[in-house]
């Protein structure tokens, strides 16, 4: 058998003195410089440049309607033909 406890607990309270350190803040001005930058070349080293041409998507594509696997593979005819693809 348990006993029971029928008294009332002890409570002690302890005070903690709560001491607050003052940080000191420091703001550092980073220098903001203004530069061009540089055009960076396509991933893997093949661009394709498409500046002052004038054919159409219906000259390079037809009037059809084609899957996107043909639509790939006439444009990259296109580009072989003209050369406009640059390594």
């Amino acid at each position: 058998m348990a006993k029971k406890l029928t008294g009332k607990r002890k409570t002690t309270k302890t005070k903690r003195k709560t001491t607050k350190t003052k940080r000191k803040t420091t703001k550092t001005k980073r220098k903001t410089t203004k530069t061009k930058r540089k055009t960076k070349k396509a991933f893997g080293g093949y661009s394709v440049s498409f500046k002052n041409r004038v054919e159409s998507l219906e000259q390079i594509f037809g009037r059809a309607d084609i899957p996107p696997s043909e639509m790939t593979k006439k444009l990259w005819n296109f580009i072989k033909k003209k050369g406009l693809g640059h390594k």
